[in-house]
């Protein structure tokens, strides 16, 4: 059995650093932030016979002193040498001013502590090794167990990589739509439980309010249609190498109609195997 070696990069703040230590705590052996010079020099010894190491995870990241240019030469030089693996860890713009708001983190190539200029600069150094990567995991909508289960998948069961993610989600529209949303349908048409005494407290996650919303003809022939439409975008969606899809189900507060509908699409979608698939209610109590 030959090594694996995965080079692990993408965003900052996309993920790189939760991947790679959950790599570590499969067994793979970590290295991150190496110079440029010493990464070349790393992978000749990893090329040794009998060096006893089956498993190895490198982290590039984008710095503020070392070109990013020298790395994509660097890698693309490798592979006609060395046979390995690129994981690119990829978020929105949004998602990633927001993560390094929480941490209070600098991004690297921000100036004057302007992050939007940063983000955008490190996007377009990292245009052609995301182009060159095997695996690309956007993680804006993803949970960090669902990003293990993610990479579990691929780098210890050694399972098909899939694509394109697809997020299910459910919202109010009195919250607003929901920013990254590529798909967006109105359920407000159904009957509203919010107006049955014993419904109103409840969501769509109870089986009271499921059975009061699936009641309804109309609400199954929405299900049927929106299905069998999101089953006919997706193969394309994966040819145009989209990497994420989100489906925004609405209705007026988000508790009810739209978590019974979402949740219903969401079972219709499942053990599909060719996409990997989430489920989110954005404004349940």
């Amino acid at each position: 059995m030959g090594m694996r070696f995965v080079i692990v990069t993408g965003m900052s703040g996309g993920g790189k650093s939760t991947a790679m230590k959950m790599l570590e705590d499969a067994g793979y052996y970590c290295a991150d932030n190496m110079p440029v010079p010493l990464i070349e020099k790393f992978m000749e010894l990893l090329a040794m016979p009998d060096n006893g190491i089956l498993k190895v995870a490198l982290g590039l990241d984008v710095r503020a002193d070392q070109s990013f240019e020298d790395v994509n030469q660097l890698v693309a030089r490798l592979r006609e040498t060395y046979t390995f693996e690129i994981l690119f860890l990829e978020a929105a713009d949004s998602v990633l001013l927001k993560r390094y708001k929480e941490s209070r983190r600098v991004h690297p190539l921000s100036v004057d502590g302007d992050l939007m200029s940063g983000i955008t600069r490190e996007r377009a150094l990292l245009a052609s090794i995301k182009q060159a990567a095997d695996y690309v995991i956007d993680t804006t909508n993803l949970l960090t167990r669902e990003l293990k289960a993610e990479l579990d998948r691929i780098f210890v069961s050694n399972q098909a990589y899939n694509s394109l993610m697809v997020n299910v989600m459910s919202f109010g529209f009195k919250n607003g739509i929901p920013q990254d949303a590529d798909l967006v349908f109105d359920v407000r048409f159904l009957p509203n439980p919010f107006y049955i005494d014993e419904l109103k407290q409840k969501t769509g996650l109870d089986r009271e309010v499921q059975d009061y919303v699936m009641g309804f003809p109309e609400a199954h022939e929405f299900v049927d249609k929106l299905t069998d439409m999101v089953n006919f975008l997706i193969p394309h969606y994966i040819n145009e190498g989209k990497y994420q899809l989100v489906i925004a189900i609405g209705c007026t507060g988000g508790q009810h109609r739209s978590v019974t509908l979402a949740g219903e699409l969401y079972k219709r979608l499942k053990n599909r195997g060719d996409y990997g698939l989430t489920l989110r209610h954005r404004d349940t109590k």
